[in-house]
């Protein structure tokens, strides 16, 4: 993600405005007073049109054509924008602007404005689209009115062009009624493009904030309204915040986010202990003597349970068996320790490899072999190792590799398979010979015959293994502890996935 993009808010002032520089800059000044109170990052975002080759000739004088006069009422010259993008870089705001025409990219550029935005009437004027895009700077895209497949040429269009952009669902209505705004779309989009930055520009009514808490609830990254400052004489549209109502936009935002956390699920030591007060406590139905298994009829359930005490969750999950450390009275708590349980440990790491399966989108059908690499045994697996999964072994070979959140899989070469890696979900750190790559979804790595490799993940990643055929005894391992064992001493084949 571009730094720009993160966590933005877009404050668009259009025509706003209106036509006069200095209540311009009053409006910006606003604004530079909400971004330093709460601390956020902000833009302000202008729009540029070259109105003598804008607008055609014959239409200038025309009352009836839409925005024309409102357009001409509120030009500006060059240098009162100039002077309004230099308040905006003055109260610490990104500058950002919208061409409507190619020159007007031109002037940008002159201007050293930030960020290009394509307004939502532009996403598909490719002559426009060109001319942004060679300008090399970030571009932020509405998508108002276009179809899923308009959005998908406008993404494939700027990805061709290896330019830094983000997508903003957008509805081009002014002010925009609930029953169209269809946000769970910002999910959508967010999936078909993972690696795009996906926000949300706003015309709803501007004491609305339900939208925008939504819009955060749904993944949006960046937010855009229009904004204003009224007047003894200036009355704001229907669809503008002033700068009371901008405030409450961001306060509730601000609180949509802390609302929602992040992807990842704390548990705090107060919930623990929340939760453990209604737990079922494992207690001695009888006398138990130490060293003496402890069986289902030996004992009952029954709150309070204490800290260290036994649950019943505990004691109803493992196969293992439980013996007593020490003797119990009737009715006393039982307090052991949980007992190593290898199907319990196998069974979580499976449970964990389909929840990345689901969560990634892969299928895998019905013919495949699972097995797991524990080069320093089960009991590590959670640091060292991995999970394959064997589609396909012939004179090509196909598998996918799971590389659960912390673990890593140690240095080894392969002297008659060459192989391909392709990261399909997740984050994936490899390391060939002396070299490192940083792998991100769709990010092809070739491992030639002979070459040392590792590999490693922070949150988690799936990738496609694509080689030549595969023979259990050419993996080869820098540490001699791992070389010394039988490929099978360090692999655990599954029947059942």
């Amino acid at each position: 993600m571009n730094p720009l993009f993160n966590d933005l808010f877009i404050f668009e002032m259009a025509n706003n405005h209106q036509g006069d520089v200095n209540h311009g800059l009053a409006i910006i000044r606003e604004m530079g007073k909400i971004k330093r109170k709460y601390n956020i990052n902000a833009a302000v975002k202008f729009q540029y049109r070259q109105l003598d080759t804008f607008i055609h000739p014959d239409y200038r004088n025309n009352t009836e054509a839409k925005h024309i006069s409102r357009f001409l009422s509120t030009e500006l010259s060059l240098d009162d924008y100039y002077t309004m993008v230099k308040a905006t870089r003055e109260e610490g705001l990104v500058t950002i602007c919208t061409p409507f025409d190619e020159e007007s990219v031109d002037i940008i550029l002159k201007h050293g404005i930030e960020i290009i935005k394509v307004a939502s009437a532009s996403a598909d004027d490719w002559p426009l689209l060109q001319k942004i895009a060679k300008a090399g700077k970030p571009i932020i895209a509405s998508t108002g009115g276009l179809l899923m497949p308009q959005i998908d040429n406008l993404v494939s269009f700027l990805r061709h062009r290896t330019v830094d952009f983000a997508v903003l669902h957008c509805v081009g209505i002014y002010p925009s009624p609930d029953n169209v705004l269809h946000l769970n779309f910002l999910e959508k989009i967010i999936r078909r493009y993972p690696d795009v930055t996906i926000g949300y520009s706003g015309h709803e009514a501007p004491d609305n904030t339900d939208v925008a808490k939504i819009a955060i609830a749904k993944g949006a990254k960046i937010l855009e309204r229009h904004v204003g400052l009224p007047t003894d004489t200036i009355k704001l549209n229907n669809y503008s915040m002033n700068p009371e109502q901008v405030d409450q936009w961001i306060a509730a935002t601000l609180q949509a986010k802390i609302i929602c956390g992040n992807n990842e699920k704390s548990v705090t030591q107060a919930e623990i202990d929340s939760l453990l007060s209604l737990k079922r406590g494992v207690f001695a139905k009888r006398a138990l003597k130490s060293g003496q298994e402890i069986t289902a009829d030996d004992v009952f359930f029954a709150m309070p349970c204490q800290p260290g005490q036994l649950t019943s969750g505990e004691f109803g999950r493992y196969r293992a068996k439980w013996k007593a450390s020490k003797d119990y009275k009737l009715n006393e708590g039982v307090f052991e320790t949980n007992p190593p349980d290898l199907y319990t440990q196998i069974r979580g790491i499976i449970h964990q490899a389909k929840g990345l399966f689901t969560e990634a989108g892969v299928v895998l059908g019905d013919n495949y072999e699972v097995e797991l690499s524990h080069h320093y045994g089960l009991e590590n697996f959670a640091t060292t190792g991995c999970l394959i999964v064997n589609i396909i072994n012939r004179e090509y070979c196909k598998k996918l590799i799971v590389v659960l959140p912390g673990q890593s899989h140690p240095s080894h070469k392969h002297k008659k398979k060459e192989e391909t890696f392709q990261l399909l979900y997740g984050d994936l750190k490899a390391q060939l010979e002396d070299r490192q790559y940083i792998l991100k979804p769709g990010d092809q790595l070739l491992v030639e015959r002979e070459t040392w490799h590792s590999f490693s993940s922070e949150k988690g990643a799936i990738f496609e293994e694509i080689s030549t055929t595969h023979f259990r005894n050419d993996s080869f391992y820098e540490d001699e502890s791992i070389a010394a064992l039988d490929p099978m001493q360090r692999k655990t084949v599954l029947e059942e996935f």
